[in-house]
Order: structure tokens, then sequence, then C-alpha cells
């Protein structure tokens, strides 16, 4: 059986290895012949917390990891210019103890 792949962009990415990857899907509505835009929300994980908000990625669907998450990112497509521009940005910070 083929593995489902998506390709969508990242609109949350405030948890611990997971992050929220929005993909739209266009067709022609089959009465209409207009063109129909939905927006389906996946959770995938991120293992190594790589994703920002804005990023381009392909996902591909995996064994289920929690109640809700089976997807995992298979690659960073582009990274967004806005988390480019804020890592750049933001000064080290120092753990103390």
């Amino acid at each position: 059986m083929a593995v489902k792949e998506r390709v969508g962009t990242v609109v949350s990415d405030k948890m611990e290895k997971t992050v929220v990857v929005a993909v739209e899907s266009r067709f022609p509505h089959p009465i209409y012949k207009k063109t129909v835009s939905r927006t389906t929300r996946y959770k995938a994980h991120d293992e190594d917390n790589v994703c920002r908000v804005g990023d381009r990625v392909r996902i591909t669907e995996t064994r289920p990891m929690s109640r809700h998450k089976r997807w995992a990112i298979a690659e960073v497509l582009s990274h967004s210019p806005k988390a480019d521009a804020a890592s750049a940005d933001a000064p080290a910070k120092e753990v103390s103890q």
C-alpha cells in the first residue's frame, strides 16, 4: 500500500515535538464548477523541533503516535522569511543555575 503524503504550511508550533500543518485542497464544485478550497489541519510529529510557523513542509502518514497524531514531518521544503529573521534577531539565552 502506498504511503500518503501531503504538502502544507505549519500554522502552530507551540507543542513539544508536534506541529499543526494546514493542507489546502482545491477542487471544482460538483454542480457550480467554481473552484472551492478546503483546509484540513493535521498534527504531525516533529522530532527535532525544527519547524516554525509559516514553513512549507511535506508530511507522511505514519503509525498512531498519540490520540490525534498520525503524520510525521518528512522534509521542510522552505522556511518562512519571518522565522529566519526572528531566529537571527533573538539573542542566545543563558541558563543560570
